[in-house]
C-alpha cells in the first residue's frame, strides 16, 4: 500500500492532492462518528487513513523534484 501510494502522489498536482487530503479526512470522519455505539469492523482503517493523510501532507510540503527521486530511487 505505501509504495502504491507513494507512486500514485508523487506526479499528482497541488489541486489533486488537497482533492485526496480532503477526502480522506472525510473517510476519517465517517470512520470515527458514523459507528457511534458500534464497533468498527476494521479496526485498522483509522490508523491506515491517519498514516495515509500524512504522506500526502508531507510530498505536498515538499519539493516536487525531491518526492521524484525518492520514489525512483525506491524509499
Amino acid at each position: 500500500m505505501k509504495s502504491t501510494l507513494l507512486k500514485d502522489i508523487a506526479h499528482k498536482t497541488q489541486a489533486d492532492l488537497a482533492k485526496m487530503v480532503s477526502d480522506k479526512k472525510e473517510s476519517l470522519r465517517q470512520f470515527r462518528f458514523g459507528t457511534t455505539g458500534a464497533k468498527a469492523k476494521n479496526v485498522k482503517e483509522g490508523k491506515t487513513l491517519r498514516r495515509d493523510i500524512a504522506r500526502i501532507l508531507t510530498v505536498m510540503n515538499k519539493p516536487k523534484e525531491e518526492v521524484v527521486s525518492e520514489v525512483k530511487k525506491g524509499k
